[in-house]
């Protein structure tokens, strides 16, 4: 017997000590000895148990019923399921003859139904199941099943598969126990595949881009590969590359000129080999989205001098910045310092105290330059609005030149504590110069150095390296301190006498980038090298599209997943004024273009009021650029607009790695109570299920307290009450 509403023992403890006090109170004050008394407490006590026990529904559990649970067969019917090489067999005819011989033997257990599951899980017929679904997502089957056989019995899942489980979704909780009946070869078949595609930082215009390619060769040996890119279907380079040993990845570098104006959609491929199993891996696409605007950069500077004329050159004539210059020229007769701007109309106002006063003209920036800052010119208020200006709105800060570094610079101010470096506390004399044999004060790169996009000059890190010691040492190297954790070293150089200092350190700081650079004089590797050398161009371009490249505008807009038509895509959308500040109440639209030029309207939901951001989802349907497109608005103000490209199906992903992933089906089984599953093992299946029989099949109930006994039962212990109290004198 159990209870169908029990209560929790001390609400029934507490119920059952009431319960005696009430009873012992209503029979206090009678005329009767101990005996008697006793005797009628106890019999009112317990009527009064009774009706709480009825209130919690007693019921008589009987025998249970074996046959009554049940037992889902899931077979995968995703494309990896092709794949032939299973005995001779594809892996879905494999795994259509399991399934065959899995069904009568649990069957006379068990109540047996048959799923297939890939995109979705539905009732499959085993004589028509193909091997078609986009993706396998065992978690989505699982909670599936859940949700059909909710309130029944399951004693067990059998899921038939090669685990090439492309799905990503999360086990559900108290999932039935998984019995996995693996399927295919789990050791490498003969096989080129392109492993993986990664694309560098989205460019801005005129950029080059890093392309890495990752081939994989299975079976062939060191047979050579040749690797092509295309740039929008069309052929852009071909590589010759021979792997280091059979099955040993083979990572390759490109830099791509992607199309400043439209997406760009790179594919790596390679030819299909004879006999080779599985072609549809032998190419990977990967999108770069358009160049973004211009960025914005502020130069100040607190006093002229040769760097500041060459560095504006540099960038003033980069067509993917936009430079504002200001220059503390001295002081007036008021003892006032005064200042050259050179910016456009609408911001030149906002600039004659040498730096922006409020946040929403500092925030039009994406990136910030002091040189030769002096502690003065960067106040506790101006430090403050600059520390806000990185960590909050997301912009980059450069510090340069040695007056900013030494004693009366920035040290003490809000601006040190963003610096990838701590600053040491030291005297211009610290500077130390260039010795007479030019040996010190000489660019050398560190291994992060060598690969990051601000100092690249070749093709190879080897070239890049290479190209930096042939550069003219600088003038000197300011004295900067130890780089902080998590900051990158990416220069070195020799002081005369000192060893080498840290030159160039960058970091990730709250949402934005810093940069050190203790160089003093590059303007050296211009008037010291050939008339058609760049280097000091280039050097200082990457630098400030790197710095700005990552500040964010005030709507934005990331798409996550739909990497794979039908799989659903997330767009989470935040907006801010021009001053960073959450814009609550925003009226959204959301749109997404795709590739066949249809245009969907998307719902855009609240996703946390405070902080202005809404969530929107789609679904790509077909492989291509989605463009989704997002405009905010207030009372009729436009906001800002952000768009964003997703490109879907760039990738059979279905067909990656094609080897059976035997580990996937165990870690499964295991956190659900299960176990892997041999085909010799399936006669011994239904005895395996026994342990979760018990607990899965249901059991035949019968209400104890609906019905004519227990009304009988109080009625009598009632009557036996009041029959006594007669017979005792009482009324």
């Amino acid at each position: 017997m159990t209870f169908a509403d029990p209560w929790p023992w001390w609400a029934l403890f507490l119920a059952v000590c009431g319960l005696v006090v009430l009873a012992r109170r209503a029979w206090r004050r009678t005329p009767l000895p101990n005996g008697p008394r006793s005797t009628l407490v106890a019999l009112r006590t317990l009527t009064l148990i009774l009706l709480v026990l009825f209130l919690m529904r007693p019921v008589a559990l009987g025998p249970r019923a074996p046959r009554a649970a049940i037992v889902p067969i899931l077979v995968d019917v995703s494309r990896s399921m092709r794949i032939t090489d299973a005995d001779g067999l594809s892996r879905i005819e494999r795994a259509r003859d399991l399934a065959a011989k899995l069904a009568p033997v649990l069957g006379s257990e068990f109540r047996v139904e048959t799923l297939g599951f890939g995109d979705t899980t539905d009732d499959l017929d085993l004589n028509r199941a193909a091997a078609s679904a986009r993706r396998t997502d065992i978690g989505a089957a699982l909670s599936a099943v859940a949700d059909r056989y909710r309130g029944r019995g399951v004693a067990g899942v059998v899921v038939i598969s090669d685990g090439a489980d492309t799905g990503g979704t999360p086990l559900p909780s108290g999932a039935p126990p998984v019995y996995a009946v693996p399927v295919g070869s789990p050791r490498p078949v003969r096989d080129r595949e392109v492993r993986d595609v990664a694309i560098g930082d989205a460019p801005l215009p005129g950029s080059l881009v890093d392309l890495t390619a990752t081939i994989v060769s299975h079976g062939f040996g060191r047979d050579p590969i040749e690797l092509r890119v295309l740039e929008n279907g069309r052929p852009f380079a071909t590589r010759r590359v021979v792997p280091a040993a059979d099955g040993a990845p083979t990572r390759e570098l490109f830099q791509v000129p992607p199309a400043g104006d439209a997406p760009t959609v790179y594919t790596v491929e390679v030819p299909a080999a004879s006999g080779e199993l599985v072609p549809e891996n032998n190419a990977r696409s990967v999108l770069v989205p358009p160049a973004g605007r211009r960025r914005r950069v502020l130069l100040v500077e607190g006093a002229p001098g040769f760097e500041h004329s060459f560095l504006k050159r540099a960038w003033s004539a980069d067509p993917a910045l936009e430079l504002d210059a200001v220059v503390r020229k001295g002081q007036n007769d008021r003892g006032d310092d005064t200042f050259y701007i050179q910016a456009a109309a609408e911001r030149a106002a906002a600039l004659t105290s040498g730096f922006p006063v409020d946040r929403k003209t500092l925030f039009s920036y994406d990136a910030v330059v002091l040189a030769n800052a002096a502690a003065r010119f960067v106040d506790r208020e101006r430090g403050e609005l600059m520390e806000s200006f990185v960590v909050e709105r997301g912009g980059g800060l450069l510090v340069l030149g040695a007056r900013s570094f030494a004693s009366g610079g920035i040290a003490g101010t809000p601006v040190e504590d963003l610096l990838p470096v701590a600053l040491a506390r030291s005297a211009p004399r610290d500077i130390a110069p260039a010795s007479g044999d030019g040996a010190a004060n000489r660019i050398g790169l560190t291994q992060d150095g060598r690969t990051h996009p601000i100092l690249r000059l070749g093709a190879t890190p080897e070239e890049t390296a290479k190209r930096w010691a042939a550069a003219p040492p600088l003038a000197s190297i300011a004295l900067l301190g130890a780089p902080r954790p998590g900051a990158r070293t990416l220069a070195v150089a020799g002081a005369s006498g000192r060893g080498t200092r840290p030159v160039l350190v960058v970091q990730r700081f709250g949402e934005g980038r810093t940069l050190a650079f203790g160089g003093e004089a590059t303007w050296r590797w211009r008037m010291m090298r050939p008339a058609d050398d760049r280097l000091y161009e280039t050097f200082w371009r990457q630098t400030a599209r790197w710095l700005s490249a990552g500040s964010p505008d005030p709507v934005t807009a990331a798409v996550t997943g739909g990497s794979v038509p039908g799989e659903a895509a997330t767009v989470d959308v935040a907006v801010r004024d021009a001053a960073f500040t959450p814009v609550r109440g925003a009226a959204l639209s959301v749109r997404v273009k795709g590739p066949d030029g249809r245009v969907e309207e998307l719902s855009a939901e609240p996703l946390d009021a405070a902080a202005a951001t809404w969530r929107a989802r789609f679904k790509p349907a077909h492989p291509g650029v989605h463009v989704v497109s997002v405009e905010a608005s207030r009372a009729g103000t436009r906001l800002g607009r952000a768009d964003r490209h997703v490109l879907s199906g760039g990738a059979d992903i279905e067909m990656a790695d094609p080897r059976a992933n035997e580990a996937v089906l165990a870690r499964i089984a295991s956190s659900t109570g299960g176990e892997v599953v041999r085909e010799s093992e399936i006669a011994q299946l239904p005895a395996r299920m026994a342990a979760s029989i018990d607990s899965a099949a249901p059991r035949a109930t019968r209400e104890l307290w609906h019905g004519p006994m227990p009304l009988l039962l109080i009625i009598g212990l009632l009557s036996a009450e009041w029959a006594l109290r007669r017979h005792w004198g009482l009324r």
